[in-house]
């Protein structure tokens, strides 16, 4: 059996009339007319229209799209979804100054909590770029240190993480 590469056109009976759009080791990804994206087994029945030669790369996208969003979380400020404790889903932070004159300040707590899951994703950001560059091994341990510090002042606003994975750790004492 001779595998077909991506942009073959074919006839499924169940599915009707498609487009060959991934090949993988075991599917073919095909994009029906009348029913969208479908995976179909290699040997399934279907009608060949038009063949699309060439050589089939068995990566598939899911893979390439994976292994996209890792180098982007890795190099980039690119963050992934925290999710914050369900006790303060909806919630609302409010400040209240000690003069009763004056104004408190109200904020979303989802707000409040997006700004600090993005310091730490910058933090994270910031300790790869010190690792990755060519500062002498002194000079990164100085400024982890103070990242590590950083961590260590931001361990308040744990409270908010959902998972423990998500918080910020400090530097731990021996």
């Amino acid at each position: 059996m001779k595998l077909l590469g991506i942009g073959s056109r074919i006839n499924h009976p169940e599915y009707g009339k498609g487009v060959v759009t991934n090949v993988t080791t075991q599917h073919y990804w095909v994009t029906f007319i009348d029913n969208g994206l479908e995976t179909i087994d290699l040997d399934s029945e279907f009608e060949v229209i038009e063949a699309a030669d060439g050589d089939v790369d068995t990566v598939s996208f899911f893979d390439v799209e994976s292994s996209l969003v890792s180098i982007l979380k890795k190099w980039s400020d690119a963050s992934e979804v925290v999710p914050i404790a369900d006790k303060y889903k909806g919630g609302r932070l409010i400040l209240e100054p000690a003069d009763a004159g004056l104004k408190s300040y109200e904020l979303p707590i989802d707000t409040f909590f997006h700004k600090i899951t993005m310091v730490r994703d910058r933090l994270r950001v910031m300790e790869q770029r010190i690792n990755s560059s060519d500062l002498d091994e002194q000079g990164k341990i100085d400024l982890q240190q103070y990242i590590t510090r950083i961590y260590g002042s931001l361990t308040s606003f744990n409270v908010l993480f959902k998972s423990d994975t998500h918080k910020f750790v400090g530097q731990r004492s021996k």
